[in-house]
């Protein structure tokens, strides 16, 4: 029963340092971006607080994505004020082993993590899109919009006098195929209804293979080739959904089986849902690897070189993670592997300096 006492007064102890650094790493994001969003609407004539309610939109999808860190800072600043006060002796004199300590901090990590990704995310990915529709609203090159669905790819396109209404089925290397397009002058007046077979989208300056072209009085002709100038190429078609943090795992989920749908690339959807999967495993582990260098001090070496030493590792994780992310990303590992082999890495790293901690 007293060890469940103890267990209690680490948890809040845990729990509220764990606090203390979001907020201190809220302050800073929110710093940090209003000056971006400032720079953003120089040229605009808005008042200070939309730039404010833009960054606060914004600051829950950046903490998101340094949770792994904050959680790592924590478990330093925890035991250094065990460390302190002397308690880690008391605990160890009332059977608390090095183990159970750390066993306690990794529990809730993972806990948490569970609850950032199945709550706090969602929360954060919604907000993200309102930021991302509010300030694209602000953009300078708003002239066409696209989105993939059960049907296709659908693009509205306005060009010169012209607006186009584009579907194609499936996109493919840089082709379009079964494309239907139609158009229309700036009154929304039919003009004519182009279909192909494919469209090449290697820039704007599309090229239709073999095109049917029927006009607003149903006289139909064929072409072999004709151009048709947009505002958009294969890049952009590309990066409709660059920002996958916009999106919540359920659209996640939906938008990878549309991508599969039109055989379009999910590899950047499945890294994503394997990126939060992991990340529950993700949070205890940088915690195991902090509690354990922390309790590798000793009494009367600094405490302040650790701290710096930790935030140094996880520097170094952030870009370890970050290589093999971008190496699924771009099909050169198995998106499984080049997500979870990091992990991997810091669980082995965090392991051995456990077995070494719970000699002592």
């Amino acid at each position: 029963m007293i060890l469940k006492v103890y267990h209690t007064y680490l948890g809040k102890i845990f729990l509220l340092t764990l606090f203390k650094t979001f907020l201190i790493f809220m302050s800073l994001a929110f710093v940090l971006n209003i000056f971006e969003e400032v720079n953003f609407f120089k040229d605009y004539n808005v008042s200070i607080t939309l730039p404010i309610f833009l960054t606060l939109l914004n600051i829950p999808s950046v903490i998101f994505d340094i949770f792994p860190f904050i959680f790592l800072i924590s478990a330093q600043f925890t035991f250094i004020k065990l460390m302190e006060q002397n308690e880690i002796i008391v605990f160890k004199n009332f059977g608390l082993t090095n183990f159970k300590i750390i066993q306690l901090f990794s529990i809730l990590s993972f806990i948490l993590g569970l609850f950032i990704i199945t709550i706090y995310y969602n929360f954060a990915s919604n907000l993200k899109y309102s930021y991302l529709s509010l300030k694209n609203s602000y953009a300078k090159d708003n002239k066409y919009l696209a989105v993939i669905t059960e049907n296709g790819i659908w693009i509205k396109d306005e060009i010169n006098t012209q607006i186009n209404i584009i579907n194609a089925n499936k996109i493919e290397n840089k082709i379009l195929h079964q494309v239907d397009i139609l158009q229309f002058d700036n009154n929304f007046n039919l003009q004519k209804n182009i279909s192909s077979a494919k469209v090449l989208i290697e820039n704007k300056n599309w090229k239709i293979l073999n095109p049917t072209v029927t006009d607003n009085e149903g006289k139909v002709e064929y072409f072999e080739n004709i151009r048709l100038e947009t505002n958009l190429n294969y890049q952009d078609i590309n990066s409709l959904y660059s920002n996958l943090s916009s999106l919540t795992i359920f659209e996640l989920n939906d938008l990878r089986k549309k991508y599969d749908t039109i055989n379009y690339s999910s590899t950047e959807i499945n890294s994503a849902l394997q990126k939060l999967l992991s990340f529950p495993f993700y949070l205890m582990v940088m915690t195991v690897l902090s509690t354990t260098i922390m309790m590798s001090i000793k009494y009367n070496k600094s405490k302040i070189f650790h701290l710096i030493f930790g935030i140094l590792i996880s520097v170094i994780i952030y870009y370890l993670s970050f290589f093999f992310e971008e190496l699924g990303k771009n099909e050169q590992l198995p998106v499984n592997v080049s997500i979870w082999i990091p992990l991997l890495i810091i669980f082995l790293m965090s392991t051995i300096s456990l077995v070494r901690v719970n000699e002592r």
